[in-house]
């Protein structure tokens, strides 16, 4: 082939392959959106609101926190107060009574006056203690005395450790009588002691009357007490392996307290075993009462707590607003459970929102009408 054949087809060629690169590169068309976002527009899952239109819309951010617990369930139970926090305060003597000063209902505190009973006991035993004082005093003359010869050499030794002896008696005779008249507070002089309360609480029964007798064998008042409940409650048998003494449980809507018992025997009726929590005192604690119980566990690696506020339901789905350079980002989540404490009530989320991010929790109305209308 000739020269000029060759240069002939090298020109076809370069002529061949600049059609090619025209019609790839700027002769077809763009497809709808392949377009290059504008600067400064936000992603589709982006809802653009300045601080000044959040401050007009109430936002108010909140970080998401690591959980520690999580919800597991909740269970049927009823109010009690423990075994050992349900005292009767009995008459100690018996008598009549002149006084009542506290009705069923009452909450008292430790060592408060209950009510006063004239009991001719009483006046008995301070009379007695009256003539015990007597025989103390003369008894120490006596011992002083003859200690007093037996240095001398008058008389023997003997003689004055007898007499010293006798004091002591005399003095020992005193001091138990004037104890028990302390320990019923009582009133020798006017024959009467007063009924107080062992500890602080509540007065659950009164059955005592202004006039009516008393005797050493009833117990007039029973108080319950007033800073701690116990929960006992029905535990499925699909939790008894979870729940273990030491985990919270919470009574709505912020008492919260700790399990201290876990029954080992499934009732065959029920298929559930006992649980057992201790409480503190609050709102609606009511010996006797039926309520719901919510047990918490520990919460799963990475999981975050949020206030139950944050959440919002679009179209089925659980979703949180997270705070962007550019705005608010919609998040759709998973939820563990909720749980609550004396702070707001918490949710806890397994994905969708991570530690320390800023969550919405208040103007949330506004963003999901943001949200809908885009």
């Amino acid at each position: 082939m000739s020269k000029r054949n060759y240069l002939l087809a090298g020109v076809a060629v370069i002529a061949l392959v600049l059609g090619v690169w025209w019609f790839a590169g700027f002769g077809t068309a763009p497809e709808p959106g392949s377009q290059p976002s504008e600067a400064g527009k936000a992603a589709p899952d982006i809802l653009p609101v300045d601080r000044k239109q959040a401050a007009q819309l109430g936002i108010r951010l909140a970080p998401a926190i690591a959980a520690i617990e999580a919800p597991i369930a909740v269970i049927p139970a009823v109010i009690q107060p423990p075994p050992n926090a349900r005292v009767a305060v009995a008459a100690t003597f018996p008598g009549v009574v002149m006084r009542t000063l506290v009705v069923e209902g009452n909450t008292v505190r430790q060592g408060q006056p209950l009510a006063v009973i004239s009991s001719r006991d009483v006046l008995t035993m301070g009379a007695d203690l009256t003539r015990a004082h007597a025989r103390a005093g003369v008894a120490r003359s006596n011992a002083s005395r003859l200690s007093q010869l037996a240095r001398e050499g008058i008389i023997a030794g003997a003689r004055a450790d007898e007499a010293n002896a006798l004091a002591a008696e005399a003095g020992a005779d005193v001091s138990e009588k004037a104890r028990i008249l302390k320990m019923v507070n009582g009133a020798g002089a006017t024959g009467t002691y007063t009924l107080t309360a062992p500890i602080a609480g509540r007065v659950t029964t009164a059955s005592i009357q202004t006039g009516n007798p008393v005797d050493g064998t009833t117990a007039p008042y029973v108080i319950d007490a007033a800073n701690r409940y116990e929960v006992v409650g029905q535990l499925p048998e699909r939790l008894v392996g979870m729940v273990r003494p030491g985990m919270t449980v919470l009574i709505e809507p912020d008492i919260t307290g700790r399990v201290t018992a876990v029954g080992s025997t499934i009732d065959p009726a029920t298929r559930s075993a006992t649980l057992k929590a201790e409480i503190p005192a609050g709102p609606g604690i009511i010996a006797g009462r039926a309520i719901s119980l919510s047990l918490s566990g520990p919460a799963p690696a990475g999981a975050v707590s949020v206030s139950g506020d944050a959440l919002v339901m679009v179209e089925g789905k659980a979703i949180v607003f997270v705070a962007t350079a550019n705005g608010y980002a919609v998040r759709e989540v998973v939820m563990e459970g909720s749980g609550g404490g004396s702070a707001a009530k918490q949710t806890v989320l397994l994905s969708g929102v991570r530690l320390g991010e800023q969550v919405v929790v208040s103007g949330t109305s506004a963003l999901k009408a943001l949200a809908l209308s885009r």
